[in-house]
């Protein structure tokens, strides 16, 4: 039984942390996923027969944990999804990459490819066909020089395939834990967590943000030192 963090429910939406190695709907692999932990929940809270309506409005890596907002009606589900078109809704990244950066702060453009064959991304000429946009700024929490490990803050603009992990890694400074476009910490779990999601409310239209830490563990230990990242994020 799989127990779900919800950090913030009324009748339109529902804010909970999704976890790690779990899809954000289902996959080809038949596995459990948030869509179906959540519409369980709904129907065994309000002791509802016959289907639960979910609107999913983002995605996040199957890997990847952190807060997400669903929709609970269609018509919150088709406001939160214009939020998304428009880049309205906004989320913020932690991450533990390999190295130590030469800046502070920036920001990263590049146009990346999807091979659908591997599902794989790479940096590639803004000329290629299909090459997609992608930008995304950064800003180093800490740098840890005796596992030469760093932890960002990230801002996503646009919202492409493996986006985090592609970017950074072709600078030299893969995600740790990052199975596929990594270096070290092959086999462990990926440090890229989804901490932060701002949002205006789809029926009050209230600014709304939220906030879920990873629990601190494995390389994440490194965030440890938490009331100074605080003051950053």
């Amino acid at each position: 039984m799989i127990e779900l963090n919800v950090i913030y429910e009324d009748n339109h939406i529902i804010v909970v942390e999704k976890l790690v190695n779990i899809p954000s709907q289902q996959d080809k692999t038949g596995d459990l996923d948030m869509l179906t932990i959540i519409k369980n929940y709904l129907k065994n809270k309000y002791d509802k027969p016959g289907n639960v309506y979910l609107g999913l409005v983002h995605r996040l890596d199957r890997p990847v944990g952190g807060v997400m907002v669903f929709a609970k009606t269609s018509k919150a589900a088709s406001r939160l999804s214009e939020q998304v078109r428009n880049k309205e809704l906004k989320k913020e990244y932690l991450v533990v990459t390999d190295g130590k950066w030469e800046k502070d702060s920036d920001v990263l453009e590049d146009y990346l490819w999807k091979n659908e064959k591997n599902n794989l991304s790479k940096v590639v000429d803004e000329n290629k066909k299909n090459a997609k946009y992608a930008k995304l700024e950064y800003k180093v929490l800490k740098y840890n020089k005796d596992i030469d490990l760093s932890v960002l803050k990230i801002n996503l603009y646009t919202g492409r395939h493996h986006q985090i992990r592609v970017q950074l890694a072709s600078r030299g400074h893969s995600i740790y834990g990052d199975n596929k476009y990594g270096t070290r910490g092959i086999g462990k779990q990926i440090n890229l967590w989804a901490y932060k999601i701002k949002f205006k409310h789809p029926i009050s239209k209230k600014e709304m943000s939220f906030k879920v830490l990873p629990k601190f563990e494995g390389s994440w230990k490194i965030l440890e030192d938490i009331n100074n990242i605080r003051q950053k994020i």
